[in-house]
């Protein structure tokens, strides 16, 4: 049997029950807001959306435009100079450090002056946990790129990133060459 409410306004709404001998509840929030079901042609925006969660919690992008020295075998620190936007004050020193827990995409390149093999390693609390590297071949400029989704648990752990290269090199400074971002895709 549908149950119909009309507005003051002249519009309404009725719910109806399906024909089934089970009993059914609808809970609604003890707060004002809209409801939005499979049905409708509304549009979910960020307000809509609770804090910290995907599409509202932590993102950072940050680049360089200062060159970082990667001394022969060694792994070195790739600073990151310049913000791009940092949505919650997380990113600092060239290192993220999210205050919420949740899964995190982050992105980051590295690019070298020169033909050799070199590295860039996404490090978490301060041990390596994804790389990538490039094989130098007749290209006078190589590029690495790394790339992960990544749990932080949004007070003790952050993530840097790393370069590692055969012979000592540059890195090439600029907001398209070396960089570094991320994003909370689903909180924890």
């Amino acid at each position: 049997m549908p149950v119909k409410l009309s507005s003051t306004g002249g519009g309404s709404v009725t719910l109806t029950t399906p024909s089934t001998a089970t009993d059914y509840t609808a809970t609604f929030p003890a707060n004002t807001g809209n409801v939005v079901t499979t049905g409708s042609s509304a549009v979910v925006t960020q307000a809509m959306l609770g804090t910290n969660v995907a599409g509202n919690g932590p993102a950072f992008g940050a680049y360089q435009n200062l060159a970082t020295s990667l001394t022969a075998a060694t792994n070195v620190k790739v600073l990151f100079q310049v913000e791009e936007f940092d949505t919650n004050s997380n990113f600092s020193s060239s290192r993220f450090t999210p205050t919420v827990a949740g899964y995190y995409q982050l992105n980051a390149a590295l690019q070298i002056d020169g033909n050799q093999v070199f590295s860039i390693a996404l490090y978490k609390n301060g041990s390596i946990f994804k790389y990538g590297n490039y094989t130098g071949t007749t290209a006078s400029f190589g590029i690495c790129v790394v790339s992960s989704i990544i749990y932080l648990n949004g007070s003790t752990d952050y993530v840097e990133i790393y370069g590692n290269a055969a012979v000592t090199v540059n890195s090439l400074a600029s907001q398209e060459r070396t960089f570094f971002n991320g994003a909370l895709v689903r909180a924890a």
